[in-house]
């Protein structure tokens, strides 16, 4: 007897549920590609689901937009208490309910047939069914963060840390090595109010004084969630990772010991919540494509013709012997501006239909110390599943072929899609370009700046208050069928998704302040739609049979604020 196998036809494949590839499949599904996800894991998100349980970090003062910002908005909408079910409901939904999109979660990808150089099949294998699921695709996205799609398909990749003469890396070692940063176990803790008693299981680590690990702050606050809990980066992070496990769980529950049992620490009310049981990992396999991202490249702002995402978090390399290294952590080199990651950097140099989308691009190790991070891994997998979609859509052509004909219309794509291009403009939709904009709110030209944010101190915006109204008149009557508008949710908010512990005093999640909670839409002095409980940033209305000369964008209420800011309103 054998297992059954179910067969999949498809356009495009994502192997990795994480937030690159969540982001990957549902951009594309949207631009209509028949796509499949397949995530070994029974949930999306991976390191930022409830099993690693690490929030979403992304480039430093300037807060990711698209699809990242869409699920950041919805946690803070429907999770007020900060509950990791809940975010892990918020992913599930995204996909689970995305029309043109297949999700086979605990699924692990097995094995890969190939056609040359160009991957035709990969078979997984459901836990939870006992099936092996078997998907044809034209297209093919390695999220899995260990790269085990580009491993079996024989693309080329690397490991380790590149020596520096190779890119001319100044952070970069003397002499190449297989080194990489490790994996973490993070803990979770809550504050009660009475005393909470800890007594630590016999086989974990002992550690009796301050002097045990020098330079690892573990005092309980917000922003602790024991990041500095690793180990693995002198071993190899994907066959020794169980191993890693046992030995990171002796250290968790050893600190946790220490905290509450070894001296003041002012933890008496404080108890565990939660230990990860599965590893949050850092490093591994990097693809390698068409360009290698570097240093320079993050330093000097990454000026990129394809350009179809960015980066901004700190060049923050983990020593390789994590809690065992007794000198400091890590390095923390924050770029002075975002940086452009061009499409090159994003598809296979010697497998043809084959993307790679998270931490696993083609980058140095120096620079993925700072293109790791999640947010930054989500913007990447939108760019990749709107170029799948562009691809698709020119008579399924390759990568590279896309990369080299069609930049301009990716970025078009991403940036109509409210993502973020540093140095790219949007182009205004025609109906907009050529009629007049007129209302009652201040600054409304900035509206046609094609930058649907504050970026290089430069507002972008209209300013509104309750009861504004913005209008565009045509000469002629109009069949309007889009009207897309970008509101203001406080990008300069703190951008953690989830709280790393539970204090007593923490207040609920909310909807930003600054977000229009009420619009209309009005045509000819008609109401054609109608808005009472938004809590996004970016709305697109689709309107069917709606024609006239004026469209005009009421505000009805705010989710607090007295003036608020909107970044785009265009017709089409």
């Amino acid at each position: 007897m054998q297992l059954e196998t179910v067969n999949h036809k498809v356009e495009f494949c994502v192997i990795g549920g994480g937030l690159s590839g969540l982001c990957a499949a549902v951009a594309a599904a949207r631009h209509g590609v028949k796509t499949l996800i397949m995530q070994e894991r029974p949930m999306f998100g991976g390191n930022a689901s409830s099993e690693v349980r690490m929030w979403v970090c992304g480039a430093v003062k300037c807060l990711e937009t698209g699809i990242i910002e869409e699920l950041r908005l919805e946690n803070r909408y429907r999770n007020p208490n900060s509950n990791y079910s809940i975010w892990d409901s918020v992913l599930y939904e995204k996909a689970r309910f995305q029309e043109n999109l297949t999700c086979l979660l605990n699924c692990s990808c097995l094995s890969v047939e190939c056609d040359g150089n160009r991957i035709k099949s990969v078979t997984g294998h459901q836990q939870t069914t006992q099936q092996y699921h078997k998907v044809e695709a034209d297209y093919f996205s390695d999220c899995s963060g260990d790269s085990v799609l580009a491993h079996l398909a024989g693309a080329v990749y690397r490991i380790g840390r590149e020596e520096k003469t190779e890119f001319n890396e100044t952070l970069a070692q003397n002499a190449p090595d297989k080194k990489t940063m490790g994996l973490s176990c993070i803990l979770q803790a809550r504050e009660y109010d009475r005393p909470q008693k800890f007594i630590p299981p016999v086989w974990a680590n002992k550690y009796h004084t301050e002097e045990s690990f020098p330079k690892r702050d573990h005092k309980l606050d917000y922003m602790q969630n024991f990041w500095w809990l690793e180990l693995g980066g002198e071993q190899d992070t994907i066959r020794d990772t169980e191993s890693l496990r046992d030995e990171l769980l002796k250290e968790a529950y050893g600190i946790w010991d220490h905290i509450k049992n070894h001296g003041d620490h002012a933890a008496d009310n404080w108890a565990i919540d939660w230990v990860g049981i599965l590893p949050g990992k850092r490093e591994s396999r990097r693809c390698i494509g068409d360009y290698i991202l570097n240093e320079q490249d993050i330093l000097s702002g990454g000026k990129f013709e394809d350009t179809v995402a960015y980066g901004g978090w700190p060049i923050d390399d983990h020593h390789p012997g994590g809690f065992r290294h007794y000198g400091t952590a890590n390095t923390n080199i924050v770029p002075k501006q975002p940086y452009g990651i061009p499409l090159r950097c994003l598809y296979s140099k010697n497998i043809e239909n084959l993307f790679f989308a998270g931490r696993n691009i083609s980058a140095t190790h120096t620079a993925l110390s700072s293109s790791r991070v999640m947010a930054t891994c989500s913007v990447i997998g939108q760019a990749v599943g709107t170029t799948v979609a562009c691809a698709v859509k020119h008579g399924s052509i390759s990568p590279r072929e896309t990369a080299q004909k069609y930049v301009s219309e990716i970025q078009q794509m991403l940036l109509d899609d409210d993502c973020f291009l540093p140095g790219v403009k949007r182009v205004q939709p025609e109906l907009s370009a050529n009629s007049k904009l007129s209302g009652t709110a201040e600054s409304i030209e900035s509206l046609r700046s094609g930058i649907d944010r504050e970026f290089a101190g430069v507002a972008n915006c209209a300013v509104c208050r309750v009861g504004d109204v913005i209008s565009y008149t045509a000469d002629d009557a109009q069949d309007i069928s889009v009207v897309r508008i970008v509101f203001d949710s406080d990008l300069s908010r703190n951008p953690h998704n989830m709280r790393a512990n539970y204090r007593i005093e923490d207040e609920p999640f909310a909807p930003p302040p600054t977000l229009v909670k009420s619009y209309s839409i009005i045509c000819d002095g008609k109401e054609v739609y109608r808005e009472d409980n938004n809590y996004q940033r970016f709305n697109r209305v689709l309107l069917s049979g709606v024609k006239g000369k004026s469209v005009s964008l009421q505000i009805n209420s705010t989710w607090g604020k007295d003036q608020v800011k909107v970044f785009a309103f265009d017709i089409a």
